[in-house]
């Protein structure tokens, strides 16, 4: 009941406004909702600053764009193993194999010094488990929470990404890239990862969707660690 009186409070607010050209209405951002409700689109952050074996990625859904969070945890193991849980599809289970696998052979390079997870029992999950995923964009992401895992150091702040990996490390181009702006700016990041084939799609895009944004395209994930893990 409360809800439905609030519902007709804003209603007759607005319809006040939009029927009395001739009276002045100071509408701030602090006395928006008062006029038009509580926004329709929030925020899908769940952490304000990102915890060890965390990353955000950049989702394309039939809804428009969404933040897409891999979290990674490890256990003790008799031997080293992952498994992924989110309702993931078959291209990006395949995504979480290659990211595990691209990792695995490039250890020496992005941890020296560390052991591939060394019985351990690797798990990764996509939050939302009610919500199916899929498709093959977030695997630089996957790389990234777990290096995060593995070597106990968080990713930078504010920081989303998307592309796919292959083997060898190349990142190739994504589809979405007008909604996964969209998404970013909507959840407060300012620094986005995105692959260098995708550069003109960017270009495309209006000001005002681009504006506050720190960019960066990359062809290998060589450039994404170094973004991601500045202090490293």
């Amino acid at each position: 009941m409360l809800k439905k009186e609030q519902k007709q409070v804003t209603k007759s607010k607005s319809k006040k406004a939009a029927t009395s050209p001739h009276t002045k209405y100071s509408i701030t951002p602090q006395s928006l909702k008062e006029y038009l409700g509580k926004p329709v689109h929030t925020s899908d952050r769940f952490y304000l600053r990102t915890p060890i074996g965390v990353c955000m990625g950049l989702a394309w859904t039939a809804l428009g764009g969404a933040t897409l969070y891999i979290e990674t945890i490890k256990v003790a193991g008799e031997k080293t193993a992952m498994k992924l849980t989110g309702q993931a599809g078959e291209v990006m289970k395949e995504s979480a194999e290659i990211a595990w696998s691209y990792l695995h052979s490039a250890i020496a390079k992005y941890a020296p010094g560390f052991t591939f997870f060394e019985k351990s029992q690797v798990h990764i999950h996509i939050p939302e488990g009610a919500t199916p995923k899929d498709g093959p964009s977030a695997g630089i992401t996957m790389v990234t929470a777990l290096l995060s895992l593995l070597t106990e150091n968080p990713v930078l702040d504010n920081l989303g990404m998307t592309g796919e990996l292959t083997l060898t490390g190349r990142i190739l181009p994504i589809g979405g890239v007008k909604e996964k702006m969209v998404a970013a700016r909507r959840s407060g990041l300012k620094v986005l990862i995105f692959p260098k084939d995708n550069l003109r799609d960017y270009e495309e895009l209006p000001d005002y969707i681009r504006k506050g944004m720190t960019m960066h395209f990359v062809e290998h994930y060589d450039e994404v660690f170094k973004i991601a893990f500045p202090k490293r």
